[in-house]
């Protein structure tokens, strides 16, 4: 940028920027003290979109016909993007449920796409359905009410979402005393399947990185107990793969009673206390899509220990990431539930209130 547009920018925007670095400082500074809280999220957006603004009108104080063209061109061309993404959300969301189907477990839990789907499409055919049957009053009420709910979800699912990627930059020092690696199901009762496999590759990596990068010794726990179709304990096939995958005997160790993610951090905590080691440093591996919820638990488990994800395959992350966030939401019931009252009781002054008045 040239001497002369510099000078045309007021002097009261380079204060300006003193926002999103002083927000993006507050973020920085909560975040490194939990990585795992959701209202960090609001933290990091609030920098992100006040940057956004103070760069926006940085630029156009430039007065530099080129770079307002360029900027102009680029902000227009995300919006319609963002634009053309959310008209078509419905089928995209039906799209990757048609693929979940072909190649997945036709399980609930793999069809929350099918279900999100088919509510967005439907809604405002139910709305005007209830319209030619319920009261004015009434059917004005219920579009308020429902029109808050969904905002109230988008919102904090667009939080959440927000800190699951911001937890995918997570990188831990190559100084750990430990790596937990959480289990899944198995396949045929007994063999490890292509989703926990990836987790244990991701775990290994790590562990040979560390060994080559520092030389500091680190033991991998495998955690995971035997479920009601498996013939052995999660832990105990585990912990076999990752001996032929190079892992020192003297370096595996194996949990076989968990039945949760929170029993796999929880009972593998006990192992690492039982170490004796003083303050030991901990990390966990799970697949990429949970690893902001089993950071949540592990703080729960009071286990300080961040956690790296392993790659999970494009047309189930969409599933996963629902069900990840649904898990998190009923976590907080008690404070939804006090935001439902609150929506109820708003959607009611908003219809009822100028009724009273006149």
């Amino acid at each position: 940028m040239s001497q002369q547009y510099v000078a045309a920018i007021p002097t009261i925007w380079y204060w300006l920027w003193a926002v999103p670095i002083g927000l993006g400082l507050i973020f920085t500074w909560r975040y490194q003290r939990d990585k795992c809280r959701l209202s960090n999220g609001l933290w990091f957006s609030a920098t992100l979109y006040s940057f956004l603004a103070v760069l926006a009108m940085s630029i156009l104080g430039t007065e530099n016909r080129i770079l307002i063209i360029v900027s102009v061109g680029l902000f227009v061309i995300v919006l319609m993007v963002i634009g053309l993404v959310f008209l078509l959300q419905a089928f995209l969301l039906l799209w990757n449920a048609w693929l979940v189907w072909r190649r997945e477990q036709h399980t609930l839990a793999n069809m929350l796409t099918l279900w999100l789907g088919l509510a967005i499409l439907l809604l405002p055919w139910v709305n005007r359905l209830a319209g030619r049957f319920l009261p004015a009053q009434v059917d004005e009420f219920l579009v308020i009410l429902v029109n808050l709910g969904v905002f109230y979800l988008a919102f904090w699912f667009y939080n959440y979402l927000t800190m699951l990627v911001v937890y995918q930059f997570n990188h831990p020092r190559w100084r750990q005393d430990f790596i937990i690696v959480l289990g899944a199901g198995l396949l045929n009762g007994d063999q490890v399947s292509p989703l926990l496999r990836q987790r244990i590759d991701r775990g290994l990596a790590f562990y040979h990185k560390q060994h080559q990068k520092t030389g500091h010794p680190v033991k991998l726990i495998f955690s995971g107990g035997q479920g009601a179709d498996e013939t052995v304990p999660e832990g105990q096939a585990m912990l076999a793969y990752a001996l032929t995958q190079g892992l020192s005997a003297a370096d595996g160790l194996a949990e076989k009673r968990s039945t949760s993610a929170f029993e796999n951090l929880k009972f593998s905590q006990a192992i690492i206390q039982a170490s004796g080691i003083a303050r030991p440093r901990v990390i966990f591996v799970t697949n990429n899509y949970h690893t902001f919820r089993a950071g949540m638990i592990a703080r729960q488990v009071g286990l300080a220990a961040d956690g790296i994800g392993s790659r999970t395959a494009g047309f189930f992350l969409p599933n996963a990431v629902l069900r990840e966030y649904l898990a998190i939401f009923v976590r907080n019931r008690k404070w939804h539930a006090v935001a439902l009252v609150l929506m109820i009781l708003l959607s009611g002054l908003l219809v009822w209130l100028p009724t009273l008045g006149a």
